[in-house]
């Protein structure tokens, strides 16, 4: 199915032509701009952490952003509505046509403009070239900077360019203010560069991560801000929580009635998993919401799945007529190879979910891999900590399982 014509061609009576767009050509391209920003303003809000951000269209030229957990709605506000349109381009020399250049300010942090520069309108190189963007420190100066890379395109250009300006300013302009100007002190041909500007540590970061996520189609205009409390979710919440417990009492009692002593030590390396999972989500600031509940709820089932593993194989061996040390020390040494692979494929999964996922999905993600690291660490090396320390103290005749 053909799609329908962007241009309209029309002749007046007097044969002159016009070409007018279509009203559909239009909305096509505001649709297209609109996906486009989704797309960069969910990479920068990722940026921010592991927050499960919503983000969504809303009518025909809206998007409407939700992130939860989210303290400081300046900074946001700040990566929202930075168009990120970075430019290399040259300060011209004295004797200028003021026909040819752009008056810009450079700012410094607090806004207040220092320095006003005729730079060139030919930009040199653009910032869609850029592959990647990081922050760091100057090695001579010790003050934040930002280290950023071009493709091939852009690396061959911004050689060209430095090579025949050496000696020259070279502005760096985003949004139409200066950053800096650097003289070019000679040619630059691998590829890479630096920007400084008298940054914070925060404002590196921050334009690190705009310079990362690309820019945007059109500048974003905020019409509508509201932050509100935990208390309007509060019946998902609850629902959360309640299923949380309502598994945790089920998995309690069905080990400690299948398992016995065996069991008891299987629920107390499922609480402290539990507790290190909740402190793995604190160290990295992680938003804990309704997906990253269901990973929680899951990996509690997947931790006495292993020791449910451990103590049918101790079962097997004791059957098979070895003693009490034999069976506890084969039990585990061969279901470790078994509870491996199958927490390896696990974590496979919950490694793509977090890099190709986004919002909901990363939280969940993470809180699941998580759980399969500390599953490791409490159902194998802790859970067989307590039973040793058991054995050695009762000094059983028979396995009780």
């Amino acid at each position: 199915m053909a799609s329908p014509p962007a241009f309209d061609v029309r002749e007046s009576a007097d044969g002159l032509l016009q070409l007018v767009i279509t009203e559909t050509a239009v909305l096509d391209r505001v649709r297209r701009a609109v996906d486009q920003t989704i797309e960069v303003i969910r990479r920068r809000v990722d940026a921010l952490g592991t927050t499960e951000p919503n983000i969504q269209r809303q009518g025909a030229d809206r998007v409407l952003v939700q992130v939860p957990g989210l303290q400081d709605t300046n900074r946001l506000k700040e990566l929202l509505g930075a168009t990120a349109r970075l430019e290399f381009r040259l300060v011209a020399d004295t004797g200028y046509n003021p026909a040819d250049v752009d008056m810009l300010n450079e700012y410094e942090k607090d806004g207040r403009p220092i320095a006003t520069y005729p730079v060139e309108k030919r930009v040199m190189v653009q910032g869609e070239d850029l592959t990647d963007a990081k922050p760091s420190f100057d090695q001579r100066t010790g003050e934040p900077v930002v280290d950023f890379r071009f493709n091939l395109r852009g690396g061959q250009r911004f050689g060209e360019v430095t090579s025949a300006n050496v000696g020259k300013p070279f502005a760096i302009v985003l949004d139409g203010k200066v950053i800096s100007a650097p003289r070019i002190l000679g040619p630059i041909t691998g590829g890479s560069g630096q920007i400084s500007g008298r940054f914070t540590v925060q404002q590196a970061n921050d334009l690190a991560v705009l310079l990362r996520a690309g820019a945007l189609p059109a500048r974003l205009t905020i019409v509508e801000e509201r932050t509100v409390g935990p208390g309007l979710g509060q019946d998902s919440i609850d629902a959360g929580k309640l299923a949380a417990y309502v598994a945790s009492v089920l998995v309690v009692t069905y080990m400690l009635t299948t398992y016995g002593i065996f069991g008891l030590f299987a629920n107390i390396a499922l609480f402290i998993h539990i507790v290190m999972v909740f402190a793995g989500l604190v160290v990295l600031q992680a938003t804990l919401t309704l997906p990253g509940i269901a990973g929680i709820v899951l990996t509690i089932g997947m931790a006495v799945d292993a020791n449910v593993l451990i103590y049918e194989r101790i079962r097997e061996e004791a059957r098979m007529g070895r003693s009490i040390i034999s069976s506890l020390d084969a039990g585990f040494n061969r279901a470790f190879a078994t509870i491996i692979d199958s927490q390896s494929t696990t974590m496979v999964v919950a490694i793509i979910l977090y890099f190709l996922g986004s919002g909901p999905v990363r939280g969940f993600a993470v809180s699941l891999a998580l759980g399969i690291v500390t599953t490791i660490v409490t159902a194998v090396t802790m859970t067989r900590m307590m039973i040793a320390l058991w054995y050695r103290w009762s000094r059983p005749t028979t396995i009780p399982i």
